[in-house]
């Protein structure tokens, strides 16, 4: 059997896409909605921002980010406490999130994140991913 190699991102999305009209068979998709609050400079440029998206009992965080110099000052805290309150208003139950062992994993646990998974060596010997979830 030979397969024909495709990395671009419109195969990505044509796949995702079966996936989606698949999984329609089995549940209302129509009901998942993007999520996101973001903080600008003076100047407009992005100053920390939150992503992701929510779906029955779930809020799945996929990026979050807060510039360099706004770090330290409880903005990352607020950002991601309106993103829990806005998941909870949606009815969702649970946020799901992940980070790398130099990103924020401290961060997390500190506002009730608990660990539910570690990928060991990621993305190379010695790195780690935490999937850390919240009772919302």
């Amino acid at each position: 059997m030979s397969f024909i190699a495709d990395e671009t991102p419109a195969f990505a999305e044509a796949v995702k896409n079966k996936i989606a009209a698949f999984n329609a068979g089995h549940w209302d998709a129509s009901q998942r909605r993007p999520i996101g609050f973001k903080q600008l400079h003076a100047n407009c440029e992005l100053a920390a921002g939150i992503a992701g998206r929510t779906f029955g009992n779930w809020c799945l965080i996929d990026n979050f980010w807060v510039c360099d110099s706004l770090r330290g000052q409880g903005i990352g805290s607020a950002m991601l406490k309106t993103a829990e309150d806005e998941a909870r208003a949606r009815g969702c139950r649970w946020l799901l999130l992940d980070t790398l062992e130099f990103q924020a994993p401290a961060f997390y646990r500190g506002r009730g994140y608990r660990e539910v998974w570690c990928q060991q060596d990621y993305p190379f010997d010695g790195g780690k991913r935490w999937y850390l979830v919240k009772t919302l």
